[in-house]
């Protein structure tokens, strides 16, 4: 399977079940916070588990910038602290993209600590304020300027003249994060005295700073909390590194599966990384699935969620505290019985995107009627019969991506298209992935895209390419044959005399195609089967009956979610027949030849051209005259002739032909 997040689109076919494991990425939230405090401290800190997206690459990024040691081994980092100070004097600009969790507690760590700094980001980000912050932070002395727009980014930083003698007064009914910036921020200017901060108004996303308030601890940093409106730092704060630290999982991606587990599951999926006693407020998730009609239970770090009440229930709930996760709640209400109401969710208004807009937009996009207002959004369920199918634009914001997924298991049996599901890498680049892995749904409904033609057609090339852009996976048919001669060679078999233990290889050869890469388990085998030898060994087992069952089966065992893109000589007629596009790839032998002859002469082989189409003439009427699987275009296969035609066009060409097949 392709890379998800290289596709511009995800059609997601009708899903009908789901069981079986996953295991979440860590927190974002965590993540990211837990690299500046690292930063910030005295001493190396080994982080373990850290999330591997878009917004932590945003942050390690910006703290190479500004002198740490940072070593990345897969999920473990090592960050050499720069001990509260900062010993470069030389101007930086900084590309945060649209990394709230980046950009708000770095900019307040460097207008205290002081610079030539410069904070920019994507073009949403310079539409998600930031005045609050920077108001709090220009009162304690800091130099900020605004080089765009005034209360947003991007924004300008200087060295600032520090006054700590009166409490610190920051708006808490926007972010959270502004909150936590200054918590996070304050600790450097806090040798002499005691510094207040001092909330006004409601404190929205309370769990968040929970959280931050915890990591605050395990970095020597004791925060005294009266109630959710004035935080004290204590004068001495000095920020050490723990040494090691681990990474929970990320309980906001926990919210996709536990509603899946209620939507879909009767036995029950399980959710590994994250518990009931997870320090992140989203957690509390849990209990508005329940609410709704999951059915949960819960370890030290794992969950198990199957179905209970269905359909599910409408409930209204005030969302102050779980502010992410209830946006999963908005699709699981498509599911109830009765409305759901969200209530004190504002702050989706400026998140990645004006998220209220979005999942109101999106759900009548599926047939929902949906009332919405400024800190609310009411939906009402859809009965069976009443879905839409429908194209989802995400607006780059990755939950939206996430949370209608969950569509494509509405009763209606209609797919959902993903618009591009890349926007999931800011905090689930697997995503798609994990949800393949537990979801199922009856062969019938996986789309498979046969493409079949005469050898050197160029199908392999067309197919792989077709795969890239639907995000489907790719099988190389010819290529099997070559891949279990060798495999079996590898074992010490004899391709004469052991048909049995061949085909027995060949059933379950753990094989994948990955664009032009061939790979046997965790072998690159793309160079040694293509070599004359492996083409005459492959001869030999083809006429091995066993085998040839065994490969059928095998080929069979490609089509898994989201789809597949198979070429090969039989594909349409033999293997897939009921494949809703076929595709018959043809060019002249004249134009075969010449494009092998490249090809070729490319590798450092000498060969005549003349002899090249001699051979792929008698080729092909070989194949054509086979008694097993001859090369015959499918009744229902759209012809193709690419003979003049670039791989660019014959791609859109079969991508037009997919499209008009679809609702």
């Amino acid at each position: 399977m392709q890379a998800m997040f290289s596709t511009p689109f995800l059609d997601l076919p009708p899903l009908q079940s789901a069981a079986g494991t996953v295991t979440l990425p860590g927190s974002k939230s965590i993540s990211n916070r837990v690299l500046l405090l690292s930063a910030l401290s005295q001493g190396t800190t080994v982080v373990h588990d850290l999330l591997d997206s878009d917004d932590t690459r945003v942050m390690l990024q910006a703290l190479r910038q500004l002198g740490c040691g940072v070593v990345v081994e897969g999920t473990t980092v090592h960050i050499e602290g720069l001990g509260g100070t900062l010993e470069h004097s030389q101007a930086i600009e900084f590309f945060m993209g649209n990394a709230g969790t980046a950009m708000r507690p770095l900019t307040a760590a460097l207008a205290v600590l002081g610079g030539d700094f410069t904070l920019k980001g994507v073009a949403r980000m310079h539409e998600r304020p930031i005045g609050d912050l920077v108001d709090a932070l220009r009162l304690l002395g800091c130099d900020i300027d605004y080089l765009g727009n005034e209360g947003f980014p991007p924004l300008r930083i200087g060295k600032p003249q520090l006054t700590l003698d009166a409490p610190i007064q920051v708006r808490g009914d926007v972010s959270s994060q502004f909150l936590t910036a200054l918590l996070m921020a304050l600790p450097l200017a806090a040798q002499q005295r005691d510094i207040v901060i001092e909330v006004v108004g409601e404190l929205i996303s309370k769990p968040y700073i929970d959280i931050t308030l915890n990591l605050l601890a395990r970095f020597g940093i004791v925060v005294r909390r009266e109630g959710w409106q004035r935080f004290t730092i204590a004068a001495g704060s000095r920020y050490q590194s723990p040494g090691d630290i681990h990474v929970e999982a990320d309980a906001s991606s926990a919210s996709y599966f536990i509603a899946l587990g209620a939507l879909a599951c009767e036995q029950g999926i399980r959710i590994q990384g994250v518990g009931a006693d997870s320090i992140q407020g989203d957690i509390r998730f849990m209990d508005a699935a329940a609410q709704m009609g999951a059915a949960i239970t819960s370890g030290p770090n794992w969950l198990e969620v199957k179905r209970g009440a269905w359909p599910l229930r409408g409930i209204t709930l005030d969302c102050n505290h779980i502010p992410d996760a209830a946006m999963t709640l908005a699709v699981m209400a498509l599911y109830a019985d009765a409305p759901t109401t969200l209530n004190n969710i504002a702050s989706w208004r400026v998140k990645e995107t004006d998220r209220i807009a979005a999942m109101a937009t999106e759900c009548r996009k599926l047939g929902a009627t949906v009332e919405e207002g400024a800190d609310w959004l009411r939906i009402h369920p859809l009965r069976a019969g009443a879905w839409k199918t429908a194209s989802i634009h995400t607006y780059d914001d990755h939950r939206v991506a996430m949370c209608f997924s969950l569509a494509a298991f509405n009763p209606d049996g209609l797919r959902v298209r993903i618009e591009d599901p890349k926007c999931v890498a800011k905090t689930f680049p697997d995503y798609f992935e994990a949800l393949f892995s537990v979801a199922h749904t009856d062969a019938a409904h996986i789309p498979v895209i046969c493409i079949d033609g005469p050898t050197a057609s160029g199908k392999g090339t067309l197919a792989s390419s077709v795969a890239q852009q639907l995000g489907y996976y790719y099988l190389d048919s010819g290529a099997l044959y070559r891949v279990t001669a060798y495999a079996a060679l590898q074992k010490g078999l004899d391709l004469a005399n052991d048909e049995t233990q061949i085909a027995a290889l060949a059933r379950h050869l753990p094989v994948r195609f990955e664009g032009d890469q061939i790979w046997l388990e965790n072998e690159n085998v793309s160079e040694r089967i293509r070599t004359e030898e492996t083409g005459m060994n492959a001869s030999k087992v083809s006429v091995l009956k066993d085998v040839r069952a065994a490969l059928v089966e095998l080929q069979h065992s490609f089509c898994k979610l989201p789809g597949l893109v198979a070429d090969g000589r039989d594909m349409g007629t033999v293997i897939f027949p009921h494949a809703p596009l076929k595709v018959f790839l043809t060019a002249s032998a004249t134009e075969r030849a010449e494009r092998r002859h490249k090809q070729l002469i490319s590798k450092g082989f000498s060969i005549k051209l003349d002899d090249l189409r001699a051979d792929l003439e008698a080729r092909d009427a070989r194949d054509s005259n086979r008694s097993v699987a001859p090369l015959t275009a499918a009744q229902d296969a759209m012809p193709l002739d690419n003979s003049e035609l670039s791989i660019e066009k014959s791609v859109q060409q079969v991508l037009t032909w997919w499209q008009s097949k679809q609702p």
